[in-house]
């Protein structure tokens, strides 16, 4: 979260990237179990991550901010890993009143055709 408001305070302070689309990011490709593992570990929760195989036709399979544009045009450089950038979210997570609805998502993926 911190490097998206570094990276909106540069756009500010330049008329470089003016109507340019650009992706802030990492840079670094990061898979979706990672995710799940750091979040687990930031929530103190001894979660496996449960990959079915299964996804939505159409789905891109392996996509991750490209930002060389937004290194070129706005000096961006990313400052915090996500590992190291979680504890915000974590803490907002933790305000929340959870509900499982994984097996009712799957079910209606499955009824609109949009799984494999």
């Amino acid at each position: 979260m911190r490097d998206v408001v570094q990276a909106n305070l540069l756009a500010l302070e330049t008329s470089e990237a003016d109507g340019q689309a650009l992706n802030i990011g990492s840079g670094e490709a990061i898979m979706v179990r990672e995710v799940a593992g750091v979040l687990a570990q930031a929530l103190g929760r001894d979660i496996l991550a449960e990959i079915t195989g299964k996804y939505r036709a159409g789905d891109i399979r392996h996509c991750f901010a490209d930002i060389t544009q937004a290194r070129a045009l706005l000096g961006y450089e990313p400052r915090h890993r996500f590992a190291e950038s979680t504890s915000e979210m974590v803490e907002w997570l933790r305000a929340q009143t959870p509900q499982d609805r994984a097996a009712e998502a799957a079910a209606q993926l499955h009824s609109f055709g949009l799984t494999a």
